[in-house]
């Protein structure tokens, strides 16, 4: 068997006050972000994506590890396939960035990302 399975590429946090998370993760990591947009903030913490999505009805699915893909829609569909269910459907999130996610039979989120950009160290 043979995995299309990339590696762990991002940890996502939903936060209800982005320029307040953003000022906080800019401090707790020591690190400022490469990617600021209002809809999206991005960290390079030693080679690996962190970052802040805005939501104001942050639930309990506010944490999404995003698992790096070469053609997400593939993957995504194969999940579904599986038994897995729609938790956010494939979007573009700036540039070529692509991001999609599913949940479990269990209720875990398992994200999928598409990012041409992201190199490992």
């Amino acid at each position: 068997m043979s995995t299309t399975i990339l590696g762990l590429r991002t940890v996502g946090y939903k936060v209800s006050d982005i320029d307040k998370a953003k000022a906080w993760y800019t401090a707790a990591f020591k690190t400022q972000p490469y990617f600021d947009e209002p809809f999206y903030v991005g960290f390079n913490i030693a080679g690996y994506e962190l970052g802040l999505q805005p939501d104001e009805a942050v639930t309990g699915d506010n944490v999404v590890t995003y698992w790096g893909v070469e053609d997400i829609q593939a993957e995504y569909d194969h999940f579904l396939s599986l038994g897995a269910t729609e938790h956010e459907a494939p979007q573009n999130v700036g540039g070529e960035i692509i991001v999609a996610s599913v949940k479990d039979e269990w209720g875990n989120v398992i994200g999928l990302i598409y990012n041409p950009q992201f190199k490992l160290p």
